[in-house]
């Protein structure tokens, strides 16, 4: 189940925010790392296709799967605008053999996904069955290791507390989500058949801003700059929001 479903409206809403810009910088970057000789593309979840979108900018055959029919049509207004490709097709993680039969990928990406799933570890595998022999995996976890910080850097000391009892959480979207800790990821993927080959925090510095915050309300390149360098570097990247890894499939 997809927890998610019914938030697009107010997740669209914030897409210009300073946090959405950050993090979907970040992301991307750190994903551009790792994209060898990849061709083709799976982003599942895609919601809007930033992250499509900037794949196929860098020439990538890209496959964006969603629920939300407006997001979709918002992904293919932009690609269309920015004149690239990317195939947008109305599904989910749980029914992708309806939506692509048994199509793999050289990249399969999913940013904003397993937090909202009731099982996480399942969609991993979902999602490791699309990579090709050693394909990529690309994909994001709300941070069980950090979950205290943000509060904790708001001031908000009784959220904070009772952050460090719990990995279900409610986002500031409103949405009833489930945090997950690195080494429980990093069992998954050794279970999966899937060897990470980086990790990475995502909006470490950032992360105490509210919703409201705009770009505009700082340097932005130098605030991009500096969460890139803090979301590959120790200890900082540990206190990311996210976590995000790339992960090879078996070949």
């Amino acid at each position: 189940m997809n927890g998610f479903t019914g938030f697009e409206d107010v997740w669209a809403a914030r897409l210009g925010g300073l946090r959405n810009v950050v993090r979907q910088h970040v992301i991307a970057t750190q994903l551009g790392e790792h994209l060898g000789s990849a061709r083709t593309a799976l982003d599942v979840g895609c919601g809007q296709g930033t992250q499509a979108i900037a794949l196929a900018r860098r020439g990538l055959a890209v496959t964006g799967i969603d629920p939300a029919p407006d997001l979709l049509d918002r992904l293919r207004a932009d690609a269309r605008e920015q004149n690239v490709q990317v195939r947008a097709l109305q599904g989910d993680l749980a029914g992708l053999a309806e939506v692509i039969g048994g199509e793999r990928f050289d990249l399969v990406c999913a940013h904003g996904l397993l937090m909202y799933l009731d099982e996480a570890y399942a969609g991993l595998e979902a999602l490791a069955a699309r990579a090709t022999p050693g394909g990529l995996v690309s994909f994001t976890v709300r941070n069980g290791d950090a979950l205290a910080y943000r509060p904790g850097i708001r001031g908000e000391f009784g959220a904070a507390l009772a952050a460090f009892e719990s990995v279900d959480y409610r986002n500031e979207l409103g949405v009833d989500a489930h945090a997950h800790r690195r080494a429980d990821v990093e069992k998954w993927c050794s279970a999966t058949g899937l060897d990470i080959v980086g990790w990475y925090g995502v909006r470490v510095l950032t992360d105490g801003v509210t919703s409201s915050a705009a770009p505009d309300d700082v340097d932005l390149p130098a605030c991009l700059a500096a969460e890139v360098e803090a979301g590959r570097r120790d200890p900082y990247r540990a206190l990311g929001s996210m976590l995000h890894f790339v992960a090879r499939a078996a070949r």
